[in-house]
């Protein structure tokens, strides 16, 4: 008998609800199966899924191979069609203990329909409950929301994870006491659209409460970190706690997209290049030493070379460091796809002068950082971050998972270098 292997591609939930995915097998007792999360985000994405899909069965011959996932809620039959896949599972049933107790069965496979992909749509809960988080000794991540209510011209992800849905404040908690007592000193929030978290409970909280509510009820939690937000969405309580509460990191990933106008429009976004650039501000007034992440879609359709442009000076515009360029293809479905596309070659370009300028960035903050001191997050031993995110190197091991004060000594191309104070 041996255990289920897992692959997964994609974004950090996928990675959390994979962990999820290997509990529930575990306790089901299944065995001799392949198991893929995949990710829909792009064609590019699905693609790499069926590659994968075809070097995974070439390695298991004789596995059950079971694909779920994005990529199997959008486009099951894609995958039904394979003939190395045995059964195609949705983002719903993946999480549900009910479905892995039925497939550890050893005739399962035989016995039922290859595909068993539900509404998403229909979804009114999220399982956040099911796993005290993941991640390194260090960090753990916790799933606070999943879906999205919104529906941005090039995205598939809705139509992935359904329609926005929050983990109580309550159970959130709990959770993270948990965390804290097995020794973790970070835990990130997570989620599709994690700013909309509480629209759907009772009273309508924000995220800004939940932020509040943990650092006030779990004292003994070193760091909060928040994963991708929409900073449209960011509330008032979320503002007070940038500005108030150290243990929040300094630390923001934003999910800009573009900085034209009528690009963001055409994208459905709800947010201006000026909204970016207040937020950006705003935040640093409150927190001077905070930094940003954010993700840019290099040759979204219709992108002229002046409207690139203005995707270029808001790297600079709001002093962004952490950078996701992504290269527009088409989402077959999405509203983007049927627009006048940019050649090829010019979102190549366009991408690489995107990150020409995000390095450009990083080293300008690593520079920035030179006789400083700061208090570092050992993810391995010889490797942490600093409380703004920016990897630090050591030359000698120190204890993984803790927490030391460093100053730093010098930097290389994307790294610091310290030594311990």
């Amino acid at each position: 008998m041996s255990a289920p292997k897992f692959t997964t591609l994609g974004c950090r939930l996928n990675a959390y609800e994979t962990e999820a995915m290997k509990d529930l097998a575990a306790q089901a007792g299944m065995d001799n199966a392949v198991v893929i999360n995949t990710c829909a985000v792009t064609s590019e994405a699905v693609r790499k899924a069926r590659q994968e899909i075809r070097k995974l069965r070439r390695d298991n011959p004789a596995a059950r191979l079971i694909v779920t996932g994005c990529a199997a809620q959008t486009e099951p039959e894609t995958f039904r069609a394979m003939p190395e896949v045995d059964l195609v599972i949705g983002n719903t049933e993946k999480m549900q203990p009910a479905t892995w107790a039925q497939m550890a069965g050893p005739d399962f496979i035989g016995d039922t329909e290859k595909v068993m992909v539900d509404d998403i749509m229909s979804v009114t809960e999220t399982a956040g409950h099911l796993i005290d988080g993941f991640g390194t000794r260090s960090r753990a991540y916790v799933q606070v929301q999943n879906g999205c209510d919104h529906r941005c011209t090039f995205c598939i992800i809705p139509f992935g994870r359904g329609n926005s849905r929050s983990v109580p404040a309550g159970v959130v908690v709990d959770q993270i006491r948990r965390l804290v007592d097995k020794g973790y000193n970070e835990v990130v929030l997570t989620g599709v659209d994690l700013t909309s978290w509480g629209a759907d409970l009772p009273a309508a909280p924000r995220l800004g409460d939940l932020v509040l509510r943990i650092l006030k009820l779990v004292p003994d939690l070193p760091r909060l970190r928040i994963s991708s937000i929409d900073s449209i969405e960011a509330d008032e309580n979320l503002m007070q706690a940038i500005a108030t509460e150290p243990r929040l990191m300094p630390h923001l990933h934003l999910s800009l997209q573009a900085g034209d106008d009528m690009i963001l429009k055409r994208m459905k976004r709800r947010h201006l290049r000026d909204d970016a650039i207040r937020f950006c501000e705003e935040s640093r007034r409150f927190r001077p030493e905070m930094t940003f992440g954010a993700d840019i879609i290099a040759g979204f359709p219709t992108e002229s070379d002046a409207m690139f442009e203005n995707s270029l000076r808001l790297v600079t515009e709001c002093d962004l460091t952490w950078l996701h360029v992504f290269p527009y293809s088409p989402r077959p479905g999405t509203p983007a796809a049927r627009m006048p596309a940019v050649n090829g070659a010019v979102i190549r370009d366009r991408a690489a002068r995107l990150r020409a300028a995000g390095d450009a960035q990083v080293a300008r903050h690593l520079h920035a950082q030179q006789g400083q001191t700061h208090a570092v997050l050992m993810e391995s031993p010889r490797m942490g971050r600093t409380e703004q995110f920016a990897p630090v190197h050591f030359a000698t091991d120190l204890p993984e998972g803790s927490i030391l004060r460093a100053r730093i000594t010098g930097q290389a191309a994307d790294h610091l270098l310290a030594e311990p104070v």
